[in-house]
């Protein structure tokens, strides 16, 4: 009894650590999923929070029972030969613990896919466009307007921002130059890959100024660890000053020379 008491102060320890740390912050990063910035990870996180609430539901039910079994028919309290009681084939039983496992995960594969049609189909009412392309190991980021943001990957320094201005909408669409790539800012939104001939798209808005950190989370070949990502959100004033200096010393595009006439 004492070994059993012992176990399960143990177990329910380890549950309230692990409750602790996920509801508290690490270096500004929690272990368990970063404070979202932006309205679609919000979405994922509460959906992420839903299931975690439902799995944990779940995990305590089945657990306190099969503790209960082992307690309550434990040899140790049974007289000598005593043999439990022998039950087959409960009905109810049957359809009970397979109707209700059913119900949960058609709930949860619902709402998931609800919420996943909202982050990820592409939005008709931005206020800009911004096309991520994918390569062996970096991204590009296209804003239609004479700038693009090289962001080539490393693994010992800091790599370029991808800078937005705060409180807009931008719509991200997303290509691959190569092979498959995946873009990822736990922060911002969902796993988004980057597929060569096909477009995927996504999108933030950020309301405060920041810089987050995210990663490509697609093995693509021998510098994947390197396709490290950061978005950094400036107020509108700044973002503006930040375009006109990637304007003016962006590289002039000398125009091709006109073809001789023929003779």
């Amino acid at each position: 009894m004492v070994r059993s008491a012992r176990a399960l102060l143990t177990i329910l320890g380890f549950a309230a650590l692990a409750i602790a740390l996920s509801s508290c912050d690490v270096g500004g990063l929690s272990p368990i999923f970063p404070t979202p910035v932006s309205p679609n990870g919000q979405g994922i996180y509460n959906t992420y929070i839903g299931i975690s609430v439902a799995a944990f539901i779940v995990f305590v039910g089945v657990e306190a029972a099969l503790l209960w079994v082992v307690l309550r028919y434990r040899r140790t309290v049974q007289p000598l030969g005593y043999v439990p009681p022998q039950v087959h084939g409960h009905t109810g039983l049957e359809i009970g613990w397979t109707l209700a496992p059913l119900a949960l995960v058609l709930f949860i594969a619902g709402y998931s896919f609800v919420e996943l049609q909202h982050d990820f189909q592409p939005i008709s009412n931005e206020q800009m466009l911004v096309v991520v392309s994918g390569h062996q190991f970096g991204w590009d980021y296209d804003y239609g307007n004479g700038v693009v943001v090289h962001q080539e990957g490393s693994l010992t320094a800091e790599v370029t921002p991808f800078v937005v201005p705060t409180k807009t909408l931008v719509k991200l669409q997303f290509r691959g130059t190569d092979v498959i790539h995946s873009w990822w800012v736990p922060a911002i939104s969902g796993k988004t890959d980057a597929v060569p001939g096909y477009d995927n798209f996504s999108w933030l808005k950020i309301d405060k100024t920041g810089r987050w950190r995210g990663e490509c989370a697609e093995l693509c070949g021998s510098g994947h660890a390197s396709m490290q990502i950061i978005v950094q959100a400036m107020d509108q004033s700044d973002y503006d000053a930040w375009v006109s200096k990637q304007k003016s010393t962006s590289p002039a595009v000398s125009p091709s020379a006109s073809p001789s006439p023929s003779q």
